[in-house]
């Protein structure tokens, strides 16, 4: 999935935070504690209620009536606009399947750490166990331990990195990830149909899709004002899709009016947002947006993120249809296995990564 560093990568020491809670549970590693100015102000009570991000009902879209699935489109149409992130209910993924794929993901987690040191994440890649995205010795660290696999298509999977622990792990992700597919392509369907695309334009137009499945797992923290479980990032996806696992802590927080707004779960439903991918192929219409994960004093969270993606082959651009007088083309064409590639040989650094891809209009 990632391409392997040119040079070696000096990281220094990465501890890991599950072990970190066990040995010291109220100190806080310098290397974890962020600059004041990127700590999340979690006590702060926001003078103006925030709205959350919208929901939209996929049965009325699949099986709804004329007007039923014109008000959903039209809510789907907003939500990518608007917001950039919705929450998807009656999506059709086995729930069964959500809750296996959420048990073997949390019994990976309390493997002993020997147990999943063996399938390290090396420094400069995105697979395996361990943190992502980190690139130096000074670099702050997330309070988070990752566990990344690529998935589709088959090529970009490290079979020496699926664990045999859990023994039913890889069939469980095999059938999860199945229907996760299917709903990413059906959601781009829609979500082509509100752009007054024909509705197979995405499927035609990535090929051989990529897919890639992140999880996260965020321990309890005695400072949680002090890190971030995840950084301030956009996805250089397509699509990405969240579950957040039962019974977790509010963690996924989205950049929104220049504030940081949380999202509540809602039961069974599966959090979708739009990434640099479909940003670039809509010239900007629907922008990816910033978002970044905060810890809880008490609560341990568990989240798994699937990455839906154009084959590495294809060329990306604005597409034509989007682009006129009005909407002049904001983006370069360019290959999109170069973009992934510059995406995950970076630290996350808010929308940063989109520049590889934004014309420059400046004189």
């Amino acid at each position: 999935m990632a391409p392997v560093p040119v040079s070696p990568i000096s990281v220094g020491h990465i501890d890991d935070v599950q072990e970190l809670r066990k040995t010291i549970p109220s100190r806080i590693p310098q290397r974890f504690v962020r600059d004041g100015i990127e700590r999340p102000r979690l006590f702060m009570t926001n003078p103006t209620p925030c709205k959350n991000i919208p929901v939209i009902d996929l049965s009325n879209l699949q099986k709804g009536s004329k007007d039923e699935f014109r008000a959903e489109l039209l809510q789907l149409s907003a939500s990518c606009e608007d917001w950039g992130f919705f929450q998807v209910i009656n999506h059709g993924v086995n729930l069964s399947l959500v809750e296996s794929l959420e048990k073997v993901a949390m019994e990976f987690f309390m493997l002993p750490l020997e147990e999943k040191q063996k399938y390290p994440m090396l420094p400069g890649t995105v697979q395996g166990y361990g943190q992502a995205f980190v690139f130096s010795e000074d670099q702050k660290l997330d309070w988070c331990n990752m566990f990344a696999l690529g998935l589709e298509p088959h090529f970009i999977r490290n079979p020496n990195l699926w664990p045999t622990k859990p023994a039913t792990f890889s069939e469980t992700l095999e059938a999860y990830s199945r229907e996760i597919r299917k709903l990413c392509k059906n959601l781009l369907k829609y979500i082509a149909i509100g752009l007054s695309l024909d509705e197979n334009v995405f499927e035609d137009m990535f090929g051989a899709a990529v897919q890639a499945v992140r999880m996260n797992y965020y321990p309890a923290c005695p400072r949680p004002d002090l890190v971030l479980g995840l950084s301030p990032h956009s996805d250089g996806s397509a699509l990405t899709v969240l579950q957040q696992g039962k019974g977790s802590s509010v963690g996924l927080q989205i950049f929104k009016d220049n504030t940081w707004v949380p999202v509540q779960p809602i039961p069974n439903a599966l959090v979708i947002n739009i990434g640099d991918t479909i940003e670039v192929l809509t010239n900007g219409r629907y922008k990816s947006v910033e978002h970044r994960a905060v810890t809880h004093r008490e609560k341990d969270r568990l989240s798994i993120v699937t990455f839906y993606a154009p084959s590495y082959d294809l060329e990306v651009g604005p597409m034509p249809e989007l682009v006129d007088e009005n909407e002049p083309c904001k983006y370069r064409r360019y290959n999109h296995g170069e973009y992934s590639k510059n995406y995950v040989t970076n630290k996350l650094r808010g929308k940063k990564a989109l520049e590889f891809a934004k014309i420059n209009t400046t004189n």
